[in-house]
């Protein structure tokens, strides 16, 4: 049992927290609010975790001996590592618990029972300022209810607090369906609240040894002994062998053949060092760091010479996430662009479709990091973030407050659909000013009514009706509308409802389950039926929904 939580007890906390995310992921994954399968927050949060376990790995800090506690530099790391690799909704709030978590007990000498108490509440500040709309029901709800026992306890006793914490926190999971009407159709618990559940039931581990109770809200496992609770350590990211990816040079001269961009921890003067080293063998150099204390810096550089500019980093502190890239033979722009765009998609086509917009895309379900980076690659001092999903909406947020750091001004307009981010991208007039042009694409965006049709994963009750494995189901703006078992069907049935309503172009854009001749037969209905209406039909590639539907 511990009296005090210190820094060895912080790292084994977090290696036990991503051991029983890992465990656990598939199954946070399946809490879907809807029976459709593209659940990720298992995942979402596996990786959020396996960042900040790797900035612990990395056991870097540059500041003074004695600025800061033991525990509150690794708590610090924790957070920050949470942050960089921060995926979807869950991800964000989690990363900003641990940096609440991190601010408050950063300064504190003994973390006691009423010193974790007290960080828990302004970890729940963090959690809820983190997101624009706070929804009861939620991860949100777990960690208020965590915060408030932990309080209740009034005791000094670190375990005593921390089981307080971790029980409140599984009966507060266990009553989300009856806070949020769609976990109560679909007969699930919140996915992010099971994830701060095994968080903190890890915490109850580190603290007491305790394996605490299973159950559908709760539920832990028994995380190993030892520095590395049972999960190891990550090794830092580093490039992976093969090819180097091949792309047009986005700035600077067409002297070099390579663009090396990595994060760098590194004290002010090796950085000057390196940027120095640097600036002598390749060009295109941006070196620029998030403001935080200790700071984090993203470095990016054009040369021949690939090892000397990684020999570079390394001289100056510890590069990580390195990624080499090869320039295609493409034409030189003139200078840097101004102001540019970067799009959240996934699917060839739809990669392709945006390019062809001009703007940069990073598919999947990008960390903090990964957009941070593309924001920078961009080269532009102003940049929007389309990022085409409500998960992706937060994670674009910090992304946009870390990039404002380095001094470029980035807007996320909030589309939650591609047709979304297609109807915004054709009204973007570079002549305007920024912020006008960024209300435009806003309004361009909301302006059209966004669809999707997918097949039900299991059965489950919805505002449509009872679905059951391999219905069609076609859902406006997030909510399910029809169920059928035609998909042919389905979608003209759907394309019938949302004229209804008014519209004079349609966008569809097929994914990789559309049959042959799906496009062609729900253009060929809308033609017939609504010949005043405007259809334009792309192929997206986008995994689970075979069709995509844009009203503007």
């Amino acid at each position: 049992m511990l009296d005090t939580l210190d820094d060895a007890a912080v790292r084994r906390w977090c290696a036990g927290g991503l051991a029983a995310l890992r465990r656990h992921q598939g199954e946070i994954d399946a809490l879907n609010v809807y029976p459709v399968p593209d659940g990720d927050t298992g995942t979402n949060l596996v990786l959020t975790l396996t960042s900040a376990q790797q900035a612990l790995a990395l056991d870097l800090d540059n500041s003074p001996e004695g600025e800061q506690t033991a525990h509150g530099r690794v708590l610090r790391l924790m957070a920050r590592g949470a942050l960089l690799g921060a995926r979807g909704n869950s991800g964000v709030i989690v990363s900003q618990i641990l940096r609440g978590l991190a601010d408050a007990l950063t300064d504190t000498t003994v973390v006691r029972g009423r010193a974790l108490a007290a960080a828990l509440t302004v970890a729940t500040d963090a959690a809820y300022a983190a997101v624009a709309r706070p929804v009861e029901g939620t991860v949100l709800s777990v960690v208020a209810a965590a915060a408030r026992a932990a309080d209740r306890a009034g005791s000094d006793n670190l375990t005593t607090v921390v089981r307080a914490a971790a029980s409140a926190a599984r009966d507060a999971l266990a009553i989300t369906p009856t806070q949020l009407p769609a976990l109560a159709r679909a007969g699930v618990v919140d996915a992010g609240g099971r994830g701060l559940c095994l968080l903190l039931d890890a915490l109850l581990v580190v603290v007491d040894g305790d394996t605490g109770t299973s159950g559908t809200a709760g539920g832990t496992d028994r995380i190993g002994e030892g520095r590395d609770g049972g999960a190891g350590q990550p090794a830092p990211v580093v490039p992976a062998a093969g090819p180097v990816p091949v792309t047009a040079r986005e700035t600077g001269s067409d002297e070099y053949g390579y663009e090396v961009q990595f994060l760098l921890d590194a004290p002010a003067d090796a950085v000057e060092a390196m940027r120095a080293a640097l600036a002598a063998i390749g060009d295109s150099l941006v070196v620029v760091g998030t403001g935080d204390d200790p700071p984090v810096w993203n470095v990016h550089v054009h040369v021949d010479d690939i090892g000397a500019a990684i020999e570079a980093g390394i001289a100056a502190g510890r590069p990580y996430q390195i990624s080499v890239t090869r320039f295609a033979d493409h034409p030189v722009p003139a200078g840097p662009p101004t102001r540019s765009a970067v799009v959240v998609a996934t699917g060839a086509g739809l990669a392709t479709l945006f390019a062809g917009e001009g703007a940069a895309v990073v598919g999947g379900s990008p960390s903090t990091a990964e957009l941070l980076d593309a924001v920078r690659a961009t080269g532009a001092t102003e940049v929007v973030v389309l990022p085409n999903d409500p998960d992706t909406q937060a994670v674009a947020g910090l992304a946009a407050r870390e990039a404002e750091t380095a001094g470029v001004t980035v807007a996320v307009v909030p589309t939650r659909s591609p047709a979304q981010a297609l109807a915004a991208l054709a009204v973007r007039d570079p002549q305007r000013r920024f912020d006008d042009d960024v209300i435009a694409m806003a309004e361009a965006a909301g302006a059209c009514r966004y669809a999707e049709v997918c097949f039900a994963a299991r059965e489950a009750l919805t505002v449509a009706g009872r679905c059951r494995p391999g219905d069609v189901l076609a859902l406006v703006e997030g909510e399910v509308l029809l169920i059928g078992t035609d998909l042919d069907g389905t979608c003209r049935n759907l394309l019938d409802q949302l004229l209804g309503g008014g519209g004079d172009l349609v966008t569809l854009i097929l994914g990789d389950q559309a049959p042959a001749g799906l496009g062609t037969a729900v253009e060929a209905h809308v033609t017939r039926c609504w010949p005043f209406v405007e259809v334009h039909t792309y192929t997206g590639g986008q995994p689970h929904f075979p069709l995509l539907v844009g009203v503007e």
